[in-house]
């Protein structure tokens, strides 16, 4: 799937969570509550690493890392957009500057 469908996607999702929020909560939530939504997921996914590494236990752990990774994406596409930011030109500017200094050090 191109970046760009899914971003798309990841739209069409929270705007069906503000829906549900405004039903619920009388508004949508704010950049900030998505972004503690985000903290919860990377601890989720913390969990999930440290059983990778043989100190949790979860069933169907490759599938639940996939998910928590899937979680965290969206929350990085709706916070970009929350923010008006360009994520994928950011990211490829990032790791062009990435594989400069890489680059650099290793000569």
């Amino acid at each position: 799937m191109e970046f760009e469908k899914i971003k798309n996607r990841a739209l069409e999702i929270r705007g069906k969570y503000s829906e549900l929020e405004k039903e619920k909560y009388g508004r949508e939530w704010t950049p900030g509550e998505i972004m503690q939504g985000f903290v919860g997921d990377v601890g989720d996914l913390m969990k999930l690493v440290m059983a990778k590494q043989g100190i949790r236990s979860y069933d169907k752990l490759d599938e639940k890392i996939g998910h928590e990774l899937a979680d965290c994406l969206w929350s990085i596409l709706i916070l970009a957009n929350k923010f008006n930011i360009d994520i994928e030109k950011n990211f490829l500017s990032t790791m062009d500057d990435l594989d400069e200094k890489i680059t650099n050090k290793l000569k």
